[in-house]
């Protein structure tokens, strides 16, 4: 792991101008080897500058160098999503006999948190700090009763943490006042030869899970939980992302939900909200980049991730890598409960009820082999 020392910690806060009335800021976190960029628009990542193995650091993740970008964002470079990440069919659902209707983005259908969604919200940040341990940043929202067509008002905080194992945390919390769906997420894009190698075909990824979420057409799921084993979404042991790519040309590549090794389809914490211990659990997804030899690790307590290798980027977007965004130039590993979980009664619960908590988290940890 990539390793900094206690007296290399910081964090810096830098105002970035106003908008619409809102104080936007650049947030920037480092233990001497990693440096992370930050913005209160979308609680987004601009930036994960790693070293590779010649000890060259360069941005491994896709974004752009000026926060204001981040209001124009089709493709959620590095954003928080929600309420929901993923989709919810025909966007509406049943909560305790009433029928709640979304707002439709996509095809008919609620994506990401609608049209509105946290990725486009300005958070307000409560706390920046660094100590011997770690420096970090905490975010909050209030998603006011009816955003989006959500029921209740849910008070949302999300803090990065970059500590001096080379590990970014994120860490989520959430409460509300009437029932709703939650299920946050990072969309933060991934290519660990920091965009010198324009495709992720040759990227190696282990992912512990031996089964999928069955989609529909509309990437919607049929409730079916089905075995990877045998498809192109086998990536229980390490393979090239390119094979996988190649062969799931219907979907341009991946973008599929794996049901994570350990997590019962029903699995719960007694608050609605599914979670694991991740105290010494092994890595959910191991990503290792031959052309840089960075090595990326992800650890969560969701029990969902969904794939994604960017099959709808077509190089309309330039962003801080000087360069067209184009297709299959990145990886995003969207931790999660199920897609369409408010309609599938047997897949996770994600209903927050008053009184309960929503706390979970997802930690990246970077290496070089």
């Amino acid at each position: 792991m990539l390793t900094g020392s206690k007296t290399s910690l910081s964090c810096s806060v830098t105002p970035y101008g106003l908008l619409d009335g809102a104080d936007i800021y650049l947030i920037t976190l480092g233990n001497g080897n990693i440096t992370v960029d930050v913005t209160n628009i979308g609680c987004s990542i601009m930036s994960i500058h790693t070293p590779d193995r010649r000890g060259e650091q360069a941005n491994i993740v896709a974004g752009f160098t000026d926060p204001l970008e981040y209001t124009r964002n089709p493709f959620y470079f590095g954003s928080i999503i929600g309420r929901y990440v993923n989709r919810i069919g025909g966007a509406c659902f049943q909560l305790d006999g009433r029928t709640i209707r979304l707002s439709a983005n996509d095809n008919g259908n609620h994506l990401h948190g609608g049209l509105e969604g946290f990725n486009k919200k300005i958070w307000r940040i409560r706390n920046s700090y660094y100590n011997d341990r770690e420096a970090g940043v905490l975010f909050d929202y209030t998603s006011r009763d009816g955003e989006e067509g959500y029921p209740g008002n849910l008070y949302v905080q999300v803090k990065y943490t970059l500590n001096t194992a080379g590990q970014l945390q994120l860490h989520y919390h959430a409460v509300t006042d009437k029932p709703t769906p939650v299920n946050l997420s990072n969309h933060s894009y991934f290519n660990l030869s920091a965009f010198e190698v324009p495709h992720i075909g040759d990227h190696v990824m282990t992912i512990r899970a031996k089964a999928f979420t069955e989609k529909q057409r509309q990437n919607l799921p049929t409730g079916r939980i089905l075995p990877v084993q045998g498809t192109p979404l086998d990536l229980s042991s390490p393979k090239r992302l390119g094979e996988g790519i190649g062969r799931l040309a219907e979907d341009r590549g991946f973008d599929h939900n794996y049901v994570l090794d350990g997590i019962g389809p029903r699995a719960q914490d007694g608050t609605g909200q599914t979670s694991i211990d991740q105290d010494g659990a092994p890595p959910a997804v191991e990503v290792y980049d031959p052309h840089s030899g960075r090595l990326l690790r992800m650890t969560t307590d969701r029990p969902g991730v969904q794939l994604y290798s960017a099959g709808w980027w077509d190089g309309s977007l330039q962003g801080a890598h000087a360069q067209p965004y184009r297709r299959h130039g990145a990886f995003a590993l969207e931790t999660q409960a199920f897609p369409d979980s408010p309609n599938r009664p047997e897949f996770p619960g994600t209903i927050l009820r008053p009184g309960e908590t929503y706390q979970t988290k997802t930690i990246f940890t970077f290496a070089i082999k």
